[in-house]
């Protein structure tokens, strides 16, 4: 099925050489990246967090619908709020609700209810899905796969942000109700993701990690190789 409207696909296709060196150098740049949880309160430009957005922005999403809102925060009494809140909800956490499984896996990290970096980076973005929309005339409107875009659309920023040279801490105290009532958003949005972004604290140091190797994270199912077959059965 074509669209109803369409114009030029705009793709630039580069030689084979030309796209391994892309995606390796890509791949080098990424594998850098790490989650920090120690932040310095430097100022950060406000155009930056707002070109890594519109990157974000550019994400696929079901039936095109963008399901996603980004409120970015650098007001120091609002992150204020949003810390108290946070820390009520990790206490409960680490005190009663975690298992002792979970606490176990999570142990390596080093982390706790703790989250003063709330405060002292320069911006959180809260990231919102919307569980459904509403059309011109007000009626109620479903929304397909709005957390499975919004999961693109976050994982976009969080690459275009490290791309430009910040930090990044993905936060998801649960639950993040608390995110509507302090940031005034409406009850069709649901929190999904609390980003904070800027520069990493001098000296600071983060948990000594592996990622798994290409073969425990992928599996390729591949035609076989017809001339080596023929070959074999001669």
């Amino acid at each position: 099925m074509k669209p109803h409207d369409s114009i030029p696909l705009n793709f630039i296709e580069y030689p084979s050489d030309a796209m391994l060196e892309r995606a390796r150098g890509f791949y080098a740049e990424m594998s850098g990246r790490r989650t920090v949880r120690e932040f310095s309160s430097r100022p950060v430009a406000r155009e930056l967090i707002e070109t890594c957005i519109r990157t974000a922005g550019t994400a696929p999403s079901g039936a095109n619908q963008q399901p996603w809102h980004f409120v970015v925060v650098s007001d120091a009494q609002m992150k204020s709020r949003i810390r108290f809140a946070a820390e009520a909800e990790e206490t409960e956490f680490y005190e009663r609700r975690a298992t002792d499984e979970w606490l176990e896996a999570l142990a390596p990290l080093g982390t706790d209810a703790d989250k003063s970096f709330l405060e002292v980076a320069p911006y959180l973005i809260a990231i919102f899905y919307e569980a459904y929309g509403f059309d011109d005339a007000g009626k109620r409107i479903k929304r397909y796969y709005p957390m499975d875009s919004v999961g693109i659309a976050s994982g976009m920023l969080i690459a275009a942000l490290h791309h430009a040279g910040l930090a990044s801490l993905t936060h998801t105290p649960s639950p993040m109700a608390f995110l509507n009532e302090i940031l005034g958003r409406p009850d069709n949005e649901r929190p999904f993701l609390l980003l904070v972004v800027g520069y990493p604290a001098n000296g600071a140091r983060v948990p000594s990690i592996t990622r798994k190797p290409l073969a425990s994270i992928a599996h390729f199912v591949e035609q076989p190789n017809v001339a080596a077959l023929s070959t074999d059965q001669t």
